[in-house]
């Protein structure tokens, strides 16, 4: 099923970028329209502008995808601007983490730029709407402000500042500036309407005093621009045409537009235009509550596998093709909708099935004897590397009297249409050999610690001669020549696919057990040998990315199994 509100696939996620029909995109119609009516000379500029308060998610790779998206549709530019308005919360660290997931992302930036690139000019518009009459300095506390804006069906009440004179007004907006006021304790607003049915146009705060360290102006200043005040001006500074938003700042347009308005500006008015955010199944995207979810130790650090961050995502193994390719298959809409987190899934499963070289692990390792295997004897089975790609080519792999295999491929007694090893079970041996099953040993505690076969040396190859067919295939690995490995399983971070539906908080709906890590797994000598970062399918357990910094440590990125096919099938 499709959540509320989403528009349903119309072709299968694993099929190539270029057979699926180009998805619903309404900006490039409105883009395509101002072209052909010629609104900016037929010039396109969009712009991506983060604060650099936090790391990129999921949500933002959307985002993303349409600003520098539309901008190469059109022959356009597409900019990488801080939103760095906020001294208290913004960082280098962010910055450089936000310049590399782009890169990683496939979007080439070239001059990264600041909102604060702009504070003097900025601050200097503030001045020219001051002697207009059209803003002025409020003395009041922001509790008191919020108070007297009313709400909807609720009339508005005037600040007792609203009609000082345009000398007192820059008087006192200078002396902010020049620091002689404590933090918090004057704003400048917008004169516009008090009434206005559209609560953001109720006389917003434009600049408050604040005396954070700002990680590039340092000092300089101690007020600062709002996000609405600051925003529309740098896209004018800079040009852009189109500036692309999710759909929460749609309110905040007629703001937009009338600060636009009243300035004289170096390029035509930008255009800004508002389209759905990207939510998914089981997944928040928050800084709030992600950040909480760090700093309470839930997850370790915002890099966890289980995040929905870019750098997490990038460590879990999911190729940014993938990312790119679900972005533009799922379009871009007027109206907010959840997507299945399997539709994500789909798309990485069916990149790395195409990209991805196989390897045989043993994650939950029980000894197989080869009785009659000759001792001392060491073979070479030669398998391909990925069936997908034959240029991949293939591998050899060593076979020995003494393998390791999955705990869950023997049991003593079987239920029927369990048809991997078992006393008396003849099974396949991935490119190697028929075995059968002769017996096994157990330990004081019952369990199985050993399971005896004998193989069929005709079989070499994994076929019989005599056409005799086996119903299972099971993965190995030489005991001998086996490595060592630690690989971590992961579940949905939070078990409801709308986390906090339920009762309005998403951390009751925290999985308890979403990471399950296995040590001294059995991997073939090839894992050994895998890049840090590199993604490869264990055979039938799924894909697994080399962490980047911890060798030998593999996360599961995605399984075999396309659940999102199954989806569909219920559908």
């Amino acid at each position: 099923m499709t959540s509320p509100g989403a528009t349903p696939p119309t072709s299968p996620p694993n099929a190539p970028a270029t057979s699926t029909p180009t998805a619903a995109n309404f900006v490039r119609e409105l883009v395509r329209q101002d072209n052909e009516q010629g609104t900016y000379g037929g010039r396109v500029q969009t712009r991506f502008p983060p604060e650099p308060n936090g790391y990129l998610h999921i949500g933002h790779a959307k985002a993303i995808h349409v600003d520098f998206g539309i901008a190469q549709e059109f022959g356009g530019v597409c900019n990488l601007r801080f939103d760095d308005t906020n001294p208290d919360t913004e960082d280098t660290e962010y910055v450089d983490a936000i310049v590399d997931d782009l890169a990683w992302l496939g979007y080439e930036v070239g001059t990264v730029l600041y909102a604060s690139d702009y504070f003097e000019q900025i601050y200097q518009w503030a001045e020219l709407l001051i002697t207009r009459g059209l803003a002025y300095v409020d003395d009041q506390d922001g509790e008191t402000i919020s108070a007297q804006r009313g709400g909807y069906g609720k009339p508005g009440v005037e600040s007792p500042y609203r009609h000082r004179s345009v000398d007192q007004n820059l008087d006192l907006f200078r002396r902010m500036r020049a620091g002689e006021f404590a933090d918090g304790s004057r704003v400048l607003r917008a004169r516009i309407d008090m009434q206005h049915e559209n609560m953001q146009l109720r006389d917003p705060v434009m600049y408050r005093i604040r005396r954070g360290h700002h990680h590039r102006t340092h000092d300089a200043w101690v007020i600062y621009p709002t996000y609405d005040w600051a925003h529309g001006q740098s896209d004018a500074i800079e040009g852009v045409t189109h500036s692309l938003c999710s759909l929460e700042f749609d309110s905040h347009r007629p703001l937009y537009d009338w600060y636009l308005e009243q300035l004289p500006l170096p390029f035509e008015q930008p255009r800004q235009i508002e389209f759905a955010r990207l939510e998914l199944t089981h997944t928040i995207t928050s800084k709030r509550k992600l950040a909480k979810l760090v700093a309470d130790g839930i997850v370790d650090g915002w890099d966890d596998p289980r995040l929905p961050t870019i750098r997490a995502l990038r460590r879990r193994g999911y190729p940014s093709v993938a990312i790119k390719d679900f972005c533009t298959f799922i379009g871009v809409h007027k109206t907010n909708s959840r997507h299945q987190i399997e539709l994500l899934e789909s798309f990485v499963r069916s990149e790395l099935n195409r990209t991805a070289q196989r390897r045989m692990a043993v994650l939950r390792p029980l000894k197989l004897v080869v009785t009659n295997w000759p001792a001392g004897q060491v073979e070479h089975v030669t398998l391909q590397n990925n069936p997908e790609n034959a240029d991949d080519g293939t591998r050899e792999v060593e076979f020995t009297g003494e393998l390791w295999i999955e705990r869950d491929d023997f049991m003593i007694d079987a239920p029927p249409k369990y048809f991997r090893l078992t006393p008396g079970r003849e099974v396949r041996l991935r490119g190697a050999y028929f075995v059968t099953c002769t017996g096994y040993v157990t330990g004081d505690d019952g369990e199985v610690v050993e399971v005896h076969a004998t193989y069929d040396p005709d079989t070499r190859g994994g076929n019989a001669p005599d056409g005799r067919k086996v119903k299972s295939t099971m993965h190995w690995v030489s005991a001998a020549h086996a490595g060592d490995a630690t690989v971590a399983l992961y579940e949905r971070l939070f078990t409801a696919e709308v986390p906090g539906e339920a009762t309005g908080e998403p951390f009751d709906d925290l999985h308890p057990a979403s990471r399950e890590l296995l040590e001294h797994c059995k991997v073939e000598a090839a894992v050994t040998d895998t890049a840090p970062g590199q993604v490869v399918q264990f055979e039938r357990l799924g894909y697994f990315a080399h962490d980047p910094r911890e060798h030998l440590l593999f996360h599961r990125t995605v399984g075999l199994k396309d659940e999102w096919a199954n989806i569909q099938k219920r559908t």
